[in-house]
């Protein structure tokens, strides 16, 4: 690992002393410096204690305690009046306590995008300068003016809260953020088959992208109707149009055991013209093997009409950006309104009485949004996102969030439990636009969770009359 860091730390510590030197050198009548040598050794650096700091954001904060006593190969040729000097530099010795931020933590390897590296403090360089073979840090005076100025220049540059950035991948496409939103109506469905033998079904439809950890989005249930109408709309974000698609799968309530699947099909976002609404009047299959011979059997059709639109540049979401700020929120967003959007990311320590299985509620102004549930995990984690939109900001108003277990067995006692809940005051929220803390659960004893709050204000309204869509059967 060491030779591949000294490789790494010498071109930057060239690429970052060349101008400087450059700059310097014409003050003291000197043609030129260069390296002729540079490599720090075969001696790697050794940590003598480390700290490191929790957060709840997605980064790692570490401050090692860096001891270093070196055996470089670094020589510098200094030209002057027509002659040239041979300059080494021996006996490196450094001591020092960085701050190195790992920052944004993210699934692709090496599991971080940038490195920030800080100098809490003044760091200790100790070194000796050889010319022709005599130590000019021997010369009375030398040694102390050579120390204070490499203290100053380099505190100068790094001392905390300046930073030295270092990106190792592009975040954004590591964590492949949001580039649009396709906005999906379901219209209607027709000729659905009866799956119920005493009666009509009561079909319902369940969205979901594919290459998406969110939940899927539910239409209402039609109850005994083989011709619903739903004329429901909702919004998915979308990371990558090339390769995403939209699942469309329509199912049978039932009141007790498994809903039956009614037919499914699938809408690849590619195939959808940016900025143009799309009826498209799908036909209901089994699955999506083109070899699958029970797909010829009527089964009904869907109508849907779908709507991708890409973000523009300034609209682009934030949350890559050191600022931590977040998008702006849909532009059907009512104006003077905006969009409060809840993340729950995991929990740590719940524990039911009788069974643990949990899922959160989270409850704003009486409307109710629930995560999927996790079997038997004191330690769930969930990363689901929900959005509240709404007329005006929630300054004075408060999110209730529960923990719940519900038990996977039919008539068990106590078929839900409460493992904790927490009011959490929206006024922070809508003055900081984000915040994202982990709260102490009411009623548990140690549980806690982890919620991120962001508010999106509403976007300017465009005078812009939308594009008359395009049926496609």
């Amino acid at each position: 690992m060491w030779p591949y860091l000294d490789k790494a730390i010498c071109k930057t510590a060239k690429n970052i002393a060349t101008p400087i030197i450059a700059e310097q050198i014409p003050k003291y009548k000197i043609e030129s410096v260069e390296f002729e040598t540079l490599t720090l050794g075969s001696l790697p650096p050794t940590f003598q204690g480390m700290k490191v700091y929790v957060t709840d954001e997605k980064e790692l904060i570490m401050e090692p305690s860096l001891k270093w006593a070196a055996n470089p190969n670094i020589t510098l040729a200094v030209r002057a009046y027509g002659l040239k000097a041979t300059v080494q530099v021996v006996d490196l010795q450094v001591f020092a306590a960085p701050r190195i931020t790992l920052k944004p933590l993210v699934p692709s390897f090496p599991c971080f995008a940038k490195i920030f590296v800080s100098l809490m403090e003044k760091p200790h360089v100790d070194f000796g300068l050889k010319l022709v073979g005599a130590d000019l840090m021997s010369i009375p005076g030398v040694y102390p003016i050579v120390q204070d100025v490499i203290k100053n220049q380099v505190a100068s540059m790094y001392l905390w809260p300046k930073t030295l950035e270092v990106q190792i991948l592009d975040p954004a496409k590591a964590m492949k953020r949001p580039v649009g939103i396709l906005h999906v109506k379901i219209l209607k469905a027709m000729k659905l088959r009866k799956k119920d033998i005493l009666g009509a079904s009561d079909p319902y439809v369940k969205l979901k992208l594919t290459e998406s950890k969110l939940p899927s989005k539910k239409t209402t249930v039609k109850h005994k109707n083989l011709n619903p109408e739903w004329n429901e709309e909702f919004t998915m974000l979308i990371k990558d149009p090339e390769t995403q698609a939209l699942q469309i799968n329509v199912y049978d309530w039932e009141q007790i055991g498994k809903h039956d699947k009614m037919g499914m099909n699938v809408v690849p976002v590619k195939e959808l013209t940016p900025d143009e609404p799309k009826v498209m009047t799908l036909t209901l299959l089994k699955n999506m093997d083109p070899n699958d011979v029970s797909n010829d059997k009527e089964r009904g059709q869907i109508v849907v009409e779908l709507t991708y639109k890409p973000f523009k540049e300034d609209d682009m979401p934030k949350d890559f950006t050191e600022s931590g700020a977040v998008q702006m929120a849909d532009k059907d967003t009512p104006p003077g309104g905006g969009q409060l959007v809840v993340i729950v990311h995991e929990a740590q320590d719940v524990e039911g009485k009788h069974h643990t299985n949990p899922y959160v509620r989270v409850t704003f102004r009486g409307e109710e949004k629930k995560t999927k549930h996790i079997k038997k995990n004191r330690d769930p984690r969930w990363e689901e996102e929900f959005t509240f939109t709404v007329e005006e900001p929630p300054v004075n108003d408060r999110l209730h969030v529960e923990v719940l277990s519900q038990s996977s067995r039919i008539g068990l006692l106590h078929p839900k439990e409460n493992l904790g809940y927490i009011d959490i005051s929206l006024a922070d929220v809508v003055n900081n636009k984000r915040i994202n803390e982990k709260f102490h659960l009411i009623d548990s004893k140690n549980g806690v969770i982890q919620i991120e709050l962001q508010w999106r204000e509403a976007p300017p309204k465009e005078e812009k009359e939308a594009a008359p869509a395009k049926e496609v059967a």
